[in-house]
């Protein structure tokens, strides 16, 4: 091949890193690098395989040590130019530098859904994008920050494989009537932050809503055939394993139909994919489609009922019969539950829907050129007859991303967006339990507003900030605080910041709490190693005002996991199956936002021992013993409970692999009621004459609330004789004289009745 000096070595390939996409950028593990001798930064030749294969040129960057020697990462368009997808197998060959000229002029045709103005940032942006990129006429390219689908390459001045650098012309030619641009340089400063948003709302992450949505029932497709969403598999982050379940379900019948008739099995003709809100169900589902240059059509379940009679099916009929007409097809239906659910004798409409349903998914054409996709949140409402092999083969979960998942989340989101050196991404991705991608998304969109909102005020340095914006720490702080996670959003969750540094003495039972809750999450190889099952709950018990709710709040606050707390008399429901349901729910969310802690608070008042309490205790006892009993399945959950009385628990929650680890939060002792003394007192103008060993000592038989409720006292004690003697302007100004004396102190132990 011209340019080449190796017979070239054979990879296969995979998914770019997030971070790259967009960047025209090939990583190779270390022993092809040897093997082809080539540098970091250096341009290799890649040629894909088969009927569909090309060439296209890229910068070589070292892989990961976790990559497979004999896989290559290049993203969704440098794979499109190489006329290959994930899993095919291309060929990389060296390419001598000296036949790479330095581009002066470089031509882009931007995709028709580009605006005029988002066109104009296009050229300012692109030179700068790109620069140091190899391209060649021909080839698509994406411009980060600039819409979602990629540009084309219609010329460049020399021809060949050319090289854009700081004083290369790009120029945008957009179709009639939107006016050519003019060409620009890399010297143009970047646009701002919400330019760069206006286009990506919802876009590069798990849980977005993929952009450009169709009407019901109509395909989205480039002149070429082929789908035109623009999303790639390095737009999705923290998926990768319900990615690739996807994958071999969708592309492999698509692409290798023959390889089933050689098994002798039918080819899978449905995958439904279940989760929460904002998970990214729709958003896979567009980037399959994409990858794999299929139709893509999508069904919105509430736009296809009509009120005529038969009306709502023969839109089905006539969806299905242009699908296998234009197949290889992708029938999406996004929310299926509002049309498929389970049938009964009121919904006459619903059930001739889901009978039509059925019968089309019966009659797919066993070449498996036809694949339906459904999405939805309420998977139980489903019919059932949908829900078996033959129909919908395969039922994939997108859960709640993890830690890890919610940075490559991150990543996607401020791939484009430039951020100041005090942005730690994995400490934002250790921040957000219970962040699905949309709400990172929304993260990502409420810092760069904030940065906006926080743009100087005079117009000479608000224009230079325009020209090169950047997005503090303090503006994702400030987006984080605003931004609630939605995958808690029916349970009040919380990440407290209270902490063991403001729990007073109980050093025994911190110490067990963090052996029981903090070590599974932090020590989970240890636990791995020993086969050790974690405490899966663990009891707070011991008289009232002793810090059993504080201790469960700092627990959490010092863990950094998300907090669910429930009342026990809220459970309680007068209907039938209410009170069961409610506990099902709760444990339900925890396990979407783990790592948590669910604390139930009171739980006497709804665990009384069964033939002793109420009929409705005894069913959520027996609810809660089946969900502590199913919760092995998840290290990550834990559950609190807190009582002081003890003794009214059903036993059955007591035993070991339940509620076994037992911690008796008692009185303090006088070195207790000292710390707790000092955290109470943390912050106050405390005078000469109060010495908090020598008050610890006299209060004997004082539990920690008593000894916050002293100390406030006798604070108000100190403000009132301020209040009393001064205009509240005067005493306002004397609040730097306000003193809380032993003599409040005194006071106060008159007013606070001890147990």
């Amino acid at each position: 091949m011209s340019g080449s000096d190796s017979d070239g070595i054979s990879l296969s390939v995979q998914a770019a890193e997030k971070r790259d996409a967009g960047r025209g950028v090939a990583r190779i593990p270390e022993l092809a690098r040897r093997q082809l001798g080539v540098l970091s930064g250096d341009t290799i030749v890649i040629e894909g395989e088969g009927d569909s294969g090309k060439t296209t040129v890229a910068k070589m960057w070292p892989a990961d040590a976790s990559i497979p020697e004999h896989a290559i990462q290049i993203d969704g368009d440098t794979r499109a130019n190489a006329g290959v997808h994930v899993g095919d197998t291309v060929t990389i060959r060296t390419k001598d530098t000296s036949s790479i000229r330095d581009a002066e002029r470089v031509t882009l045709t931007p995709p028709p859904t580009l605006s005029d103005s988002q066109q104009q940032v296009a050229e300012h942006e692109a030179a700068k994008t790109l620069r140091n990129r190899p391209v060649r006429a021909g080839e698509q390219i994406r411009i980060e920050g600039i819409g979602q689908e990629p540009f084309s390459v219609v010329d460049t001045t020399p021809g060949g494989d050319v090289r854009i650098t700081s004083s290369t012309t790009v120029r945008v030619t957009g179709p009639a009537g939107s006016g050519a641009g003019s060409g620009t340089s890399s010297s143009t400063d970047s646009s701002t932050a919400a330019e760069s948003d206006n286009e990506s709302t919802g876009t590069g992450t798990a849980g977005g809503t993929a952009g450009g949505s169709s009407s019901p029932a109509t395909g989205e497709q480039s002149p070429d055939g082929t789908a035109s969403s623009g999303i790639t598999y390095e737009d999705i982050g923290g998926l990768d394993d319900e990615l690739e379940l996807v994958r071999e379900m969708i592309e492999l019948p698509l692409s290798e139909p023959e390889l089933f008739q050689r098994l002798g099995v039918e080819p899978p003709s449905g995958v439904l994919l279940y989760g929460p809100p904002g998970t990214g169900k729709t958003l896979i589902a567009r980037a399959v489609a994409n990858e794999v240059d299929a139709h893509f059509v999508t069904i919105s379940g509430p736009e296809i009922m009509s009120k005529y009679k038969g009306e709502s099916e023969e839109q089905l009929r006539q969806t299905f019969e242009q699908a296998r007409e234009d197949a290889p097809t992708i029938i999406f239906f996004d929310e299926i539950d509002s049309i498929a659910g389970t049938r009964d004798d009121d919904g006459d409409a619903e059930n001739r829907i889901v009978g039509q349903l059925l019968t089309l998914m019966d009659g797919l054409d066993a070449r498996g050129e036809v694949i339906v996709i459904g999405a939805t949140n309420r998977v139980d409402s489903i019919d059932p007859a949908l829900r078996r092999g033959g129909r919908f083969d395969r039922e994939i979960q997108i859960g709640v991303p993890d830690e890890t998942g919610r940075r490559e989340i991150l990543e996607v989101h401020t791939r484009g967006m430039p951020l100041a050196d005090d942005v730690d991404v994995d400490a934002l991705a250790r921040r957000t339990h219970g962040f699905v991608g949309a709400d990172l998304d929304g993260v990502a969109s409420e810092a760069a507003m904030a940065a906006i909102r926080d743009r100087p005020a005079e117009t000479d340095d608000r224009e230079a900030w325009n020209r090169n914006p950047t997005v503090q720490k303090r503006h994702f702080d400030e987006a984080l605080a605003s931004v609630e996670p939605s995958a808690m959003r029916e349970y009040v969750a919380e990440s407290p910041d209270t902490d063991f540094t403001d729990v007073g003495g109980l050093e025994d039972a911190k110490q067990t709490l963090r052996e029981s809750v903090e070590w599974p999450l932090t020590y989970d190889r240890l636990f791995e190693a020993t086969n050790t099952q974690p405490p899966s709950g663990v009891l707070l018990y011991g008289p009232p005002g002793t810090g059993k709710t504080l201790l469960a709040r700092a627990l959490a606050g010092e863990t950094e996991v998300n907090f669910v707390r429930v009342d026990g008399p809220e459970i309680v429901d007068r209907y039938v199956g209410e009170s069961e349901k409610a506990i099902r729910k709760v444990f339900e969310r925890a396990r979407q936002a783990a790592p948590s802690i669910v604390f139930f608070d009171e739980i006497d008042a709804i665990t009384a021992a069964r033939g002793e309490g109420h009929e409705v205790t005894e069913r959520v006892v027996s609810q809660l013993l089946t969900e502590l009993d199913g919760m092995r399945e998840n290290p990550n959950l834990v559950v609190l409970a807190a009582t002081n009385r003890k003794d009214q628990i059903d036993p059955a929650l007591l035993r070991p692999g339940r509620l076994d680890t037992h911690v008796y939060v008692g009185d303090p002792d006088r070195e207790a009621r000292e710390k707790i003394l000092e955290v109470h007192t943390r912050g106050k103008p405390l005078g000469d004459d109060v010495a908090l060993d020598e008050l610890a000592a006299e209060l004997e038989g004082y539990t920690g609330a008593d000894l916050e409720a002293l100390v406030r006292d006798a604070s108000m004690k100190a403000i009132r004789e301020v209040a009393d003697e001064f205009s509240p302007g005067e005493a306002n100004e004397r609040a730097d004289e306000v003193v809380v004396e032993r003599r409040h102190l005194e006071a106060a132990r008159e007013n606070v009745d001890t147990p």
